[in-house]
């Protein structure tokens, strides 16, 4: 069962150098950013081999920490900057998440009475005060 209010994981499994796009992607859909983790595997269009060994291509995995509500526009974005619609494009599926530590920032956006809002608003106001 997802939280409608809560956060989700989309994760994307691209070829490799594939991964900045679909950060792009998701960025331009409202995603705050996201990580790259390289891995490797095969998939049914990749089964490619060198002298009877089998090679095994490299991905890039990008998770990006969404809230829920915006997931599905993140996801249509980057099925088509990146094409993972198309054989051997890639593969994305999201997760809900239970619970997220140390990330502030998403945490605050959700939620605009963080102390880290509260804190950026005390800093603005003394930088006026001097001025």
């Amino acid at each position: 069962m997802i939280d409608e209010n809560g956060l989700v994981l989309i994760v994307t499994i691209v070829k490799k150098g594939w991964g900045d796009k679909a950060i792009k992607a998701s960025r331009k859909a409202g995603a705050k950013g996201g990580t790259i983790v390289f891995g490797r595997g095969t998939g049914v269009h990749e089964n490619k081999s060198l002298l009877g060994m089998l090679i095994e291509p490299e991905k890039e995995v990008v998770l990006t920490i969404a809230e829920h509500a915006n997931a599905d526009r993140i996801i249509d974005f980057i099925n088509e900057d990146v094409g993972l619609n198309k054989p051997g494009g890639g593969i994305g599926f999201v997760v809900p998440l239970e619970r997220v530590f140390g990330t502030a920032h998403i945490i605050c956006d959700q939620n605009n009475s963080c102390e880290l809002h509260v804190l950026e608003d005390e800093i603005s106001a003394e930088v006026k005060d001097k001025k």
